[in-house]
């Protein structure tokens, strides 16, 4: 179920305000029946997508960091995302696969989508969102290794401007064993299907 979220009513009705602005300056009416709760709907939605500027990524990670006595590597993949790029103000979107070795500590699984979704509810880029991620549970637990894959779609580059439809860009971050490594990163890639 999807969650509900409460929005101060105050910055819902400032950023509806500019909203209602920018309908009139493309030429809409935001009178007309169709538009009279666009501008109050497009500010909830701006709360709800840009809503990790209001969270704590590291916070979230260390709720579930636990005792773990394994070495071998852990990988959640295909955590899909949902984010708005910062040069456009356009979505891109895609999927996340996250993969760490273990040093006595490990993250409850839900977390690893959790700290991907406070980065992506930004405004963003994939080559930061993909570091941001990367990074983060690195300083969350220790690890003797973190490598992040990230694979998206840009409305920016769909929609508008070079307009291809099937083009997509692929970013990469890593850290500890996986930098010294090429088979640990050759066994995430085939393991995630890169």
């Amino acid at each position: 179920m999807a969650q509900v979220r409460k929005h101060d009513p105050e910055l819902v009705a400032e950023i509806a305000a500019h909203y209602e602005a920018i309908l009139r300056l493309v030429g809409e009416d935001p009178t007309r029946e169709g538009l009279v709760k666009t501008p109050v709907r497009a500010a909830k939605a701006l709360l709800d997508v840009t809503s990790g500027y209001r969270t704590d990524p590291l916070a979230v990670a260390r709720q579930a960091v636990f005792e773990h006595a394994g070495s071998r590597m852990v990988i959640v993949k295909d955590i899909e995302f949902y984010s708005l790029c910062e040069h456009h103000i356009l979505p891109f979107f895609g999927k996340v696969s996250i993969g760490y070795i273990p040093d006595g500590k490990m993250i409850g699984l839900s977390k690893l989508a959790r700290i991907v979704e406070c980065f992506a509810r930004r405004l963003q880029v994939q080559e930061r969102l993909t570091a941001q991620v990367c990074s983060l549970l690195s300083e969350a637990m220790p690890t003797r290794g973190v490598i992040v894959a990230c694979s998206a779609g840009h409305l920016c580059m769909k929609m508008r401007g070079v307009e291809k439809q099937d083009a997509s860009t692929v970013t990469f971050d890593y850290n500890g064993e996986f930098e010294t490594d090429a088979g640990l990163r050759e066994e995430f890639m085939r393991l995630c299907g890169q």
